[in-house]
């Protein structure tokens, strides 16, 4: 994995390598094995590379010479299917000079052109010049970030938002509907924007051009409904053989691979799969589960977490026969690391699930460099409750934002304009229900699910891959998610509810999918979510920071209402998802301050 940069102009060329430094020195953390720079009169690009296939060769930024034509790449990510690519170059008399898949997706924009994306199965942006135009892609969940401005004539794209803040021409300001986004809708964000104003965002599955005659944009895949012709039994097969394929693919690696294993599930079935061919090799999994200071004494069951996932994670790393190591993560370090978790996201995300991912990933990082993850399952397959449970769904807002009005509650009045606020971000929700790809013959409760599952796609999973990616390429380190495998996604979008939900189970398909392959235990295990700290020294922890943070001021102490905190802090209730209760919020209240602060945010 890796991180871009550059500067684009084709008008008023004016090279400024100095700039494109700065920005690339900010992202050092996403590619810290290598960096360099590419200039012409027209672009520079910056490039910092984490190596992980063909070490030695695989340098970037990445030029070739075809047909009397140079081309130039900056690239971020994995690609999966490079055997097949490879043997269609093969065909085209196009012999590789790396083992690395940089090489791969530069080759295949030459021959392929603005088509060439819809040919690669992987995580990935890239930027491509050809000495007339640059063209520039983002993978389809989103999975590997791209921002842009165009400011001018000057195009601008980095990794990560950090680094666009260090040109000169980008500001950070955010307007009303930037502050609505954060209060209402984040950790979840509106595709295709960001929260400042100069910023704008590839969206996940786009692709677009710039040259002399301006910017042009396109989206260059969509899921799409279809009919099912076909049996239960088919469907269990197709989805079995899709995700022994889609986790075998991820397996290859120049560097140590290990597992990131809850016992859920998810991490359970790409552990399975991952072991048995590690065993077909001879060779042994890694594996590794989490879990916090003093959780085992103040664990409390809900709803949403009935039980807790070490036991499950030890007993199936001893079940599959992995190298499986614990890593605990201590009451403060997981606090104290808010600060470090909100500038690697750029945003106030997701409080301590951000700031533990990020201390597991360090500590994974003194052994591994990549890992793969059980991410996006719930999304594709129904896991959430708010797949059949229609009131949840058409409740007129995103179902696992809880309440919507609590956290611009927390503001003096006049900060948020409440009402209109809410109204704005309701819009978004149902333009996306709108747009929900659906057949006339869908029964109601196909329907529902297909809506389920494309707004759980296109919001909630994206925000839980910008964690992933963020928290692990701050560590470097690069974590994999199979199931964010296109190919699954267009199947079994299209598998009847009732398939998916066989017997009122969720994610029947998946586990029926896997039988023989993981016990019963962990097979018809209840869903668990990514676990967070029971500890009661956690809130205690970050209600003094806060406290701290509000005597330094800025924003959040001249308009944050302490009494108001103070009652929801007393009534216990979740505001996003399934873990986000009192101590989640005070948390992201303090990467709030943290990010207005750190990024002299200046709200208009």
């Amino acid at each position: 994995m890796c991180s871009i940069c550059g500067t684009v102009d084709f008008i008023n060329p004016s090279l400024d390598e100095k700039t494109v430094s700065r920005m690339n020195l900010s992202m050092k953390h996403r590619g810290p094995d290598e960096s360099d720079l590419f200039s012409d009169k027209n672009v520079c690009f910056g490039h910092n590379r984490l190596s992980v296939m063909d070490v030695e060769n695989g340098h970037q930024p990445m030029s070739v010479i075809y047909g009397n034509k140079k081309y130039t790449i900056v690239y971020n990510g994995e690609i999966y299917n490079c055997e097949e690519i490879k043997k269609e170059l093969k065909k085209k008399k196009i012999y590789l000079k790396t083992n690395c898949d940089t090489e791969i997706v530069l080759y295949s924009y030459i021959l392929y052109g603005e088509s060439c994306p819809e040919r690669l199965n992987g995580i990935f942006a890239f930027c491509v010049y050809d000495g007339e135009k640059i063209f520039a892609a983002r993978d389809r969940f989103g999975v590997k970030p791209f921002y842009y401005s165009l400011k001018g004539t000057e195009f601008i794209f980095a990794s990560e938002i950090k680094a666009m803040l260090k040109h000169p021409k980008i500001k950070p300001d955010i307007d009303k509907y930037g502050l609505w986004e954060i209060l209402y809708l984040s950790p979840d964000f509106i595709s295709g924007k960001s929260v400042f104003c100069d910023i704008s965002e590839l969206s996940p599955a786009e692709c677009l051009i710039f040259d002399k005659n301006g910017l042009k944009k396109r989206k260059y895949w969509q899921v799409e409904a279809k009919p099912y012709l076909r049996d239960r039994d088919y469907a269990v097969e197709v989805t079995r053989e899709l995700m022994k394929d889609a986790v075998t693919r991820q397996l290859s690696s120049d560097v140590p691979l290990c597992v990131l294993l809850s016992g859920g599930l998810d991490s359970s079935v790409v552990t399975a799969i991952a072991s048995k061919y590690y065993k077909e090799h001879s060779r042994v999994l890694d594996t590794y589960s989490f879990e916090y200071e003093g959780n085992k004494d103040s664990f409390k069951k809900s709803l949403f977490q009935p039980e807790t996932d070490d036991d499950f994670a030890t007993y199936l790393a001893d079940y599959l026969g992995t190298n499986h190591t614990v890593l605990t993560a201590p009451t403060r370090d997981v606090a104290s690391d808010l600060y470090e978790a909100t500038y690697a996201r750029d945003l106030p995300g997701q409080a301590d699930i951000d700031s533990s991912l990020l201390y597991f990933c360090r500590e994974i990082k003194k052994k591994h460099t990549v890992g793969l993850s059980g991410e996006c399952s719930d999304e594709i397959f129904g896991g959430y409750p708010w797949f059949y449970r229609p009131e949840m769904l058409y409740s007129d807002f995103f179902p696992w934002i809880h309440s919507p009005r609590l956290r611009p509650s927390l503001f003096k009045d006049g900060v948020s304009n409440s009402d209109d606020g809410y109204d704005y971000i309701r819009s978004v929700y149902k333009k996306t229900l709108s747009e929900c790809p659906t057949l006339k013959e869908d029964s109601d409760t196909m329907k529902t699910s297909r809506i389920a599952s494309y707004l759980s796609v296109n919001y909630f999973m994206t925000s839980l891959l910008q964690r992933k990616d963020r928290m692990s390429m701050a560590s470097g380190v690069e974590i994999r998610v199979p199931f964010a495998d296109h190919r699954i996604y267009e199947f079994v979008y299209n598998v009847p509810w009732e398939i998916k939900f066989e017997n009122n189970v969720e994610k029947a398909l998946l586990r029926n999918s896997m039988e023989g392959l993981l016990p019963d235990k962990i097979l018809w295990r209840k869903k668990s979510p990514y676990p967070k700290t029971h500890n009661p020294e956690y809130l205690k922890e970050v209600v003094g920071m806060l406290d701290s943070q509000l005597r330094d001021g800025g924003f959040l102490s001249e308009y944050l209402d302490r009494g108001r905190l103070d009652e929801i802090i007393s009534s216990g209730k979740t505001w996003f998802g399934q873990l986000m209760g009192a101590p989640q919020l005070v948390a992201w209240l303090i990467q709030f301050d943290i990010w207005t602060k750190k990024y002299n945010v200046n709200i208009k």
